[in-house]
Formats: structure tokens, sequence, C-alpha cells
């Protein structure tokens, strides 16, 4: 199958959501037809320069488009390699988390920036983001800096610098083709099954977009498709792991899993730092090592609670790990279904992957309970219950629908997981 073929048979309808976007955006800036716009019979919806509106959405509903949409608008006032520089000045000055990471490769980043290529439509839909999407927009300028600097600080060529950078500003365009109910939710790292369920589909999204309406090198496409796997295999949406992800979606992964550590209000670098190292083998340690070092060179953190608070955490913590683990072992000798038992394993591999995580730290021994680790023990801690969260969300995606008692066994195992002060 050719690529405009597989674009059209992709995007040949306007994605509602992809679309209401757009739409918002034009509200505040001036988005037009590139083309004059036809559905499959050849029948002309809409002219060349004329202004989007909601008539455009009318004339679009259950149509089928000789062209993808995408490719026919074009944002005349939208993003450009400038106001990408802006942003992203704004940012290294304005963003105390991340200034560690940024400032000290800031004129190479902000010269990098101007050439990044943009094509239309990329620079339509960050453009529509901007607008409508303002949390989504600063994630991707953020992305964009933190993997430009990572690259930078290995050692990176200029091309390598600038991929990294296009990756990073690229990798969420998926988001925008779901409901935004069901998206990440900047501000708030918690997602109910369903929106889980809807948010998988995103990086697969992003690998069509910029495989098949752009002229992006195809790394920058894998990178898109891959900035949720992990190394173990525990990511999504389709399980890689080792060797199976490229070195940019790698970086990718890190940059992602990094920036989602930071979105509480009060996560500083060390938070990132540990939650990249809470379990290991997710993460290419080449890409974290950078993050760590910068994270190790800041000044300590002032111990958020006393030591007996620790030792007092610590504790709950252990006790919900074991509880998961012997709660699974237990549903699992009785399981009669291969959906109930496929989720079940998943269950056991995720737990395990957390106590081991736990062990390896050293944070659970009682000299960890005073002084400067006592930041990283609550970072850590904090760290895994929100993965136990997600062992909640995984498992019931991977469940299914399952017999009525298998299904409320499941629920009960799965409502127990997300335990904790975080929850």
């Amino acid at each position: 199958m050719s690529t405009s073929t597989a674009a059209a048979s992709a995007f040949q309808s306007a994605n509602p959501h992809a679309l209401a976007t757009i739409l918002a955006a034009s509200e505040t800036q001036r988005i037009i037809a590139a083309t004059d716009i036809f559905d499959l019979a050849g029948t002309k919806l809409w002219a060349r320069n004329q202004p989007v509106s909601a008539e455009l959405q009318r004339k679009l509903l259950d149509r089928k488009l000789r062209e993808p949409l995408e490719s026919c608008l074009i944002a005349e006032d939208g993003v450009t390699g400038a106001s990408l520089a802006d942003s992203l000045e704004r940012l290294v000055e304005g963003d105390a988390r991340l200034a560690p990471m940024l400032r000290p490769h800031a004129a190479k980043l902000l010269r990098e920036v101007a050439h990044l290529p943009l094509h239309p439509v990329a620079q339509l839909l960050l453009s529509a983001g901007r607008a409508a999407r303002p949390q989504a927009f600063d994630h991707a300028i953020a992305a964009m800096g933190l993997a430009g600097a990572l690259m930078v600080a290995h050692g990176g060529q200029t091309p390598e610098i600038r991929l990294a950078m296009l990756a990073g500003l690229l990798h969420d365009l998926g988001e925008m083709y779901i409901d935004p109910l069901h998206g990440e939710a900047e501000a708030d790292r918690e997602l109910d099954p369903l929106s889980y369920r809807q948010l998988v589909v995103h990086p697969h999204v992003g690998l069509l977009l910029v495989a098949q309406l752009t002229n992006y090198p195809g790394s920058v496409a894998r990178a898109v498709a891959e900035h949720h796997e992990r190394l173990d295999g525990s990511g999504y949406p389709h399980a890689r792991q080792g060797e199976g992800l490229s070195p940019l979606g790698r970086l990718m992964a890190v940059t992602d899993a990094a920036l989602a550590a930071l979105r509480g209000p009060h996560e500083q670098l060390l938070h990132a730092s540990i939650a990249l190292r809470a379990v290991p083998g997710e993460f290419d340690m080449a890409w974290v090592g950078q993050l760590a070092r910068v994270a190790r060179e800041q000044p300590p953190l002032q111990p958020a609670m006393l030591p007996a608070e620790i030792r007092a955490r610590r504790a709950a913590l252990e006790e919900v790990l074991q509880a998961a683990e012997d709660d699974t072992a237990l549903l699992t000798v009785g399981a009669r279904s291969p959906d109930m038992r496929a989720a079940l394993e998943l269950a056991q591999f995720l737990i395990g992957r957390l106590r081991a995580g736990w062990n390896e730290s050293g944070l659970w021994s009682p000299q960890a309970a005073a002084g400067s680790d006592a930041a990283e023990v609550e970072a850590m801690e904090d760290e895994l219950y929100f993965r136990l969260r997600g062992v909640q969300r995984a498992v019931m995606l991977r469940a299914g629908v399952l017999l009525a008692d298998e299904s409320a066994r499941l629920k009960a195992l799965c409502d127990s997981l997300p335990m904790g002060r975080s929850a």
C-alpha cells in the first residue's frame, strides 16, 4: 500500500476531537483551507482560502474525504520557529524544576530550535494545540527542550539534537485525536481504566500522523510510537522490549516519563530521577544517568517528614506490596478463564517489578530514614504508590470482560492496590 493510500485510509474521515480543537483554535487565530476540500464522491465541501468554522464541522459529518483534512488546512498565524524559540526561552527561565537540565545547554537549544522543520500538518496541529490545549502545548515544549538537553549532554551532534527536539515536540500529537477527558491530564496523574483504555492508542495515532501525513524521518515517527514503551516490555501500546526499541524511542520514553514525574506542584528533579530508577530495567540508563547526575548535583531537599513518619510510611508500603503479592498469588490458584489468568500473570509481573525496584533501592534500610535520604524515601514511596495505580489500570485493561465472579474478585484485588496517602 502506498503512503498516500495508507494516509487516505487512516484519515479518510475527520477526527471529531481533532476537528473540535482546530475549530476552537480558529476563534483566536486564522486557520484556512489551503486547497479545496472534496468528499470521495467529488462534492466540493469547502473552498480554498475559506476560514474554517462550525459550518465546516457540519459539512464533514459522516463524510469520507478525498484527502485528509489535516493536509487541506493551514494555520496562517500559527506556530513558527521563532515562536517555538520564545516558548523554549520562557521555559528555561521560568521552570525551576527543569532549569538545572536546560540552562547549561540553553544557547545551543535556542539556536537549534530555529532550524526545526515545521511541516504544514505538524504546524497546524501544534498551532491548534497552543490555542485550544495550552497545557498540552507547554508539555510539547518541555519535551522538546528536555530531549534536546539530554542529547546535548550525551554528546550528540547537531543532526541528532534536532531529531531529538523534533521528536519531543511531536510525541503527543496523537492525544489530540482522543477525547480530552481521557488524556494524560497534565495536572493530575490519576486515570481510571476507561480513560486508560482510550489513552493507550495515542502513540499509534501519533505514528500514523507523522509517518503518513508528513515527510519527517522514519526515526521520528518510530520514536513517537515508542514514547510509552519500556525496555522490560511493560509499556504500551505494543509491549515492545529490549532491542525492539529504537535509540530515539528510548530517549523519548525517558523524556516523557521524567516530565510525568514532574507534573505535581511540589516535585523536583529528584522525583524524576527516582521515577526513572524505581523499577530496574524499564529505561535506558545512558539517558537516565544524564538526568540522575544533574539531580544529584542539586542542593539536597529538606526532609518533609520526621524519621518516625518515614519509618511508618515505609512499613505501610511494605505491607501494601506484600498484600498485593499474596492476594494475586491466591487468586491465580483459582483462576478459570484464560483472560483471568492473563490478567493475574500481568499483575504478578508488574508487582514483582515494583518489589525488585524497592528492594534494589536500599531505601527500606533503617539508615535511609534520616538526613538527605529522607527526600529519596519520600519520592520513591510516592512513585511506587503511583505505579500500583498503574498496575490496576493495566490489569483491568488486560482482563477485558470476565465471568461475573472472576470480575468481582479481580476488581477487589485492583481496588486494594492504589492505597497510601497518594490514593
